[in-house]
């Protein structure tokens, strides 16, 4: 789907709703304040619900505006504001799940006619959130890299590897949009915001207020547990990201790899040295005058044709071994099953820096030269005092546990059977990933990969994967790993 079909079928509701709220209504009918009610309360059911089916990811995207806004304002005058972010990224998943749950709850409100002047107020705030969320996502393609985002004098022509956050994540997974796209969206959208604020009391009733706001309530706390029983408990219900059950992720990498290697520069955007004039040039004009315009034109960016196919985060499927040596296609290439286990992160509880001061002595060897013998005499030179630092980490005990209950025992059995097992997990040093394979009794190979990447591949740390061939089987939390057998007699058949 994309959005002009969506945007089709929320009108073809909000018609529906005006007409049954006219029919059972004595209210006096505004027809535009009712179509609108019911359009914004049903692109917030809609937007909301497909960010609920996979909370984490609205929680990974609010860790990445927080900490774009924590750099941001740390050198302006609004630094004071800066300490508040790394505590929102810190509590991104709770912050995710409260505005996922606020936001369908509101649409509900909309529909309903309930608690007319709170909602309105609470609609307005809540798109205006949006909208600064969208409109930072979008113009940060004008401040060059380096630049500060309030350094208006600095900004330049629109180039999207500028922009610090890729996507706003309005639809989560289920509906990509451009950033300028969700910008202008949310511009459209204060519109009927401000509107219901000076019309509030107009708002039409689709229900007696009594039954609306209990509905809402009961509504909003299936809601919560639906948001909490995808985060926590188990994968989301739908899975709307590439890596999904019975994806060729080979075929895909490989297919998405060629349509890349076959864009091709259509024109250049170039912005002039001494007047910052900007303007785009043809590839044949700028490559036949090409010394016309070297010394005098700055290149900033360029312009290319489409792919031939939607290019997804499986083309940054890329894993490495510690050594740094790429094993992608070792993974990707395996004949048979194989056990993927993908933690974004080595999920320690706290860890703490133990400090031990140790003597080091310096010793020296004397020659003794007698008349027919010679002795060597060790003596104590220097005696310093050497200082030794060591991390010590206490793990996450459900993470601790998912290896050494189920993890570490499925990969034994699996070894029995000639089916090779690994793990992938982000960047982590060397002194972390022993202590990991001591505490978590982990004797299995560990690969690396770009964290992004893992989060988008499972929704559970530590997640597990099942492939054949390239081919991804199935997907499993580990809080719902089922035995080694029971995997081989339903999936491996």
């Amino acid at each position: 789907m994309n959005l002009g079909s969506l945007i089709l079928l929320i009108g073809t509701i909000a018609i529906l709703l005006t007409l049954i709220s006219s029919l059972i209504s004595r209210q006096k009918r505004n027809w535009l304040l009712q179509f609108l009610q019911h359009f914004c309360g049903t692109l917030f059911v809609i937007s909301g619900f497909v960010k609920a089916v996979d909370p984490l990811g609205t929680a990974y995207k609010m860790e990445q505006y927080f900490g774009e806004f924590a750099t941001t304002f740390a050198d302006t005058w609004m630094s004071w504001i800066s300490p508040l972010f790394p505590f929102l990224s810190a509590h991104s998943t709770g912050f995710a799940i409260s505005m996922i749950a606020l936001e369908i709850a509101l649409g509900i409100m909309l529909i309903l006619g309930v608690w007319k002047k709170l909602t309105a107020w609470a609609f307005f705030l809540l798109v205006l959130f949006f909208t600064i969320l969208t409109g930072f996502t979008y113009l940060t393609g004008y401040v060059p890299s380096g630049t500060g985002f309030f350094a208006f004098d600095a900004w330049g022509p629109y180039t999207t590897s500028n922009m610090r956050v890729t996507d706003c994540g309005c639809f989560g997974d289920f509906i990509k949009l451009e950033p300028k796209v969700s910008f202008f969206k949310d511009l459209v959208l204060l519109i009927p915001a401000i509107f219901f604020l000076f019309a509030s009391r107009s708002l039409c009733t689709l229900l007696p207020e009594p039954q609306g706001k209990r509905l809402t309530i009961g509504l909003t706390a299936l809601i919560l547990i639906f948001c909490f029983w995808n985060t926590f408990w188990d994968l989301p219900m739908i899975d709307f990201r590439p890596f999904k059950e019975n994806v060729n992720l080979r075929a895909e990498k490989i297919a998405e790899e060629d349509a890349q290697a076959n864009v091709e520069i259509t024109a250049w955007l170039l912005k002039h040295k001494t007047t910052g004039e900007v303007k785009t040039v043809s590839n044949e004009e700028y490559m036949s005058n090409l010394a016309d315009y070297k010394g005098i034109w700055e290149v900033v960016d360029q312009i290319k044709s489409e792919p031939s196919i939607p290019i997804t985060k499986i083309s940054d499927f890329e894993v490495t071994d510690q050594e740094g040596n790429d094993v992608t296609y070792d993974i990707l290439d395996a004949e048979g099953y194989q056990f993927m286990i993908v933690s974004y992160h080595l999920l320690e509880e706290s860890s703490s820096i133990t400090t031990e001061t140790k003597q080091d002595t310096i010793w020296a060897i004397d020659t003794i030269i007698q008349a027919s013998d010679t002795q060597f005499v060790k003596r104590i030179e220097q005696i310093d005092q050497k200082t030794i630092q060591s991390e010590d980490i206490h793990w996450n005990e459900a993470f601790q546990n998912a290896f050494l209950d189920q993890i570490n025992s499925l990969l034994g059995e699996a070894a029995e059977s000639d089916i090779n097992g690994f793990l992938i997990t982000s960047f982590v040093s060397e002194e972390k990933l022993a202590d990991f394979r001591t505490d978590c009794k982990f004797d299995h190979t560990v690969y690396m990969a770009d964290d992004i990447l893992l989060k988008t591949i499972i929704r559970s740390n530590p997640g597990i994967v099942l492939m054949k061939d390239g081919v991804i089987l199935k997907k499993w939390h580990y809080r719902h790993l089922p035995s080694f057998q029971e995997i081989k007699d339903r999936w491996m058949k």
